[in-house]
């Protein structure tokens, strides 16, 4: 029965898509966390049959289907269960207000700088904290065209020019 729960579980996995194993914000670790409980829950508990634990599988890969699929097509969806990415540090300045409301330390953003090969915080126009908690760099740089920071959440105060490049 083990095997053939794993195998299901596979199965149900590649049936519904990649983005049912994307890198993981919030909801797809609570997605994933649910998914390995019910698979626990079918190997261990001999008053579940294969059918229950299959449907339950089934039942959550399918409700997160939807999730998912309603947040590519409805913006207020997408925010409900994934956030929006939030600016940290614009134009080599952090944004204090930012940085209390995400939790996120100087020292955290100064290590993305870092990590990202900038000496200099007035090297990089931006850092973005992800919806899956990690550190976009955006290095500063002659451009031109739609900025990559367009829907990021910036704190008041925060020139909107950032939309704009």
């Amino acid at each position: 029965m083990s095997v053939l729960a794993y195998l299901c579980l596979l199965s149900l996995l590649r049936l519904f898509g990649k983005r049912t194993l994307s890198k993981m914000n919030a909801f797809d670790l609570v997605v994933t966390v649910a998914l390995g409980s019910i698979l626990a829950t079918i190997l261990l508990n001999k008053d579940v049959t294969l059918a229950q634990g299959v449907l339950a599988l089934a039942l959550l890969i399918g409700m997160q289907f939807v999730v998912t699929w309603s947040s590519v097509r409805v913006r207020w969806v997408r925010k409900l269960a994934t956030g929006e990415p939030t600016l940290l540090l614009y134009r080599g300045a952090l944004l204090s207000q930012a940085l209390v409301k995400t939790r996120v330390t100087e020292d955290e953003v100064l290590a993305a700088v870092r990590s990202a090969g900038a000496g200099m915080l007035n090297e990089v126009h931006a850092v973005v904290l992800e919806t899956d908690g990690s550190f976009s760099v955006v290095r500063s740089g002659e451009g031109s065209g739609e900025s990559s920071l367009k829907g990021v959440n910036r704190p008041s105060g925060t020139p909107p020019s950032i939309i704009n490049g």
